[in-house]
């Protein structure tokens, strides 16, 4: 799987300590991972780290914010479908899929999912808030074009990132030799098709 990352030109020396932080998370995992071994990995000294980020929760929060909004960044505005539900729906699935399969995602969920527990029982993370606002924009485009039901498109896109929730973090729990992944995301892509018509 290949990260996700910045491109060269808008690389800060900040994304470079970011990637050291990742390396040490899918090597060691977030226990094992210190600020100090982040330093080393990225050549430079503690206190230099220690300027940016206080502590690593501080420094995973921005690295995970880094990491999702460069996932959705990569994979929203992929369809092709003329209809813009159609399209939306297609962004939506294509992006639960690619975080279920994303390598640093995976690492956490596998040695660490009480990182992810915040997000989904206490509060919104910054990533979650712009998945919101992305799809919140789509949907009133979308209600503009006729092609999605009337209501809130702030209440409809939370309600669209709950249900994706389970689908991100719970599909390998339903996935079997009787149901694949792909059926799980054709019956996601109905259940979004339908809800939002």
């Amino acid at each position: 799987m290949t990260s996700l990352r910045h491109n060269e030109e808008s690389r800060t020396p900040s994304d470079a300590y970011l990637d050291a932080a990742r390396d040490c998370i899918l090597d060691v995992g977030w226990r094992r991972t210190t600020l100090t071994e982040v330093a080393r990995r990225a050549g430079v000294s503690r206190m230099t780290i220690y300027r940016t980020w206080a502590d690593m929760p501080t420094l995973l929060a921005d690295l995970m914010t880094r990491e999702w909004t460069g996932l959705v960044a990569a994979t929203v505005g992929t369809s092709t479908a003329s209809d813009p539900l159609e399209r939306l729906v297609d962004d939506v699935v294509t992006t639960i899929a690619a975080l279920r399969e994303n390598e640093l995602f995976v690492r956490i969920v596998e040695l660490d999912p009480e990182l992810v527990l915040p997000y989904l029982l206490s509060r919104r993370g910054r990533s979650q808030q712009l998945i919101i606002d992305l799809l919140g924009a789509r949907l009133r485009e979308a209600q503009a074009a006729g092609s999605v039901r009337d209501g809130d498109p702030v209440a409809m896109a939370r309600g669209m990132v709950l249900a994706a929730h389970g689908f991100v973090l719970s599909a390998h729990t339903m996935v079997d030799g009787e149901v694949s992944s792909e059926a799980l995301d054709a019956e996601l892509r109905t259940l979004m098709t339908r809800g939002l018509s």
